[in-house]
């Protein structure tokens, strides 16, 4: 099995490395939603993804779905082409949330 990792970089910034794939993301290892709780502004940077598929779209679909529900300002960097593609085959729009600023 694939893994990932998501780590903390500071109050306001998390690094994820590795795959974003079926095959790493499980119950067990998806993170829990309360480092949205503890910010008004989080970013989520995706720049050592290796790889990513319909489940790390999904996994960032409910990123923003928990954001939403804290009333935090969610933005996304370095996002893998995959996943755009993944997102606008599905008629999602994420420009929104994507940001060229660390």
């Amino acid at each position: 099995m694939q893994s990932f990792n998501f780590s903390k970089q500071t109050d306001e910034l998390f690094l994820i490395e590795g795959e974003l794939t079926f095959s790493s993301i499980t119950k067990k290892t998806i993170p829990a939603f309360d480092f949205l709780k503890h910010s008004k502004k989080v970013c989520i940077n995706f720049n050592k993804v290796t790889s990513a598929d319909s489940a790390a779209l999904a996994l960032t679909l409910e990123w923003i779905k928990h954001s939403k529900q804290y009333n935090t300002k969610l933005v996304f960097k370095n996002i893998p082409h995959q996943l755009l593609t993944l997102a606008t085959l599905s008629g999602l729009d994420l420009d929104e949330y994507i940001t060229d600023v660390s």
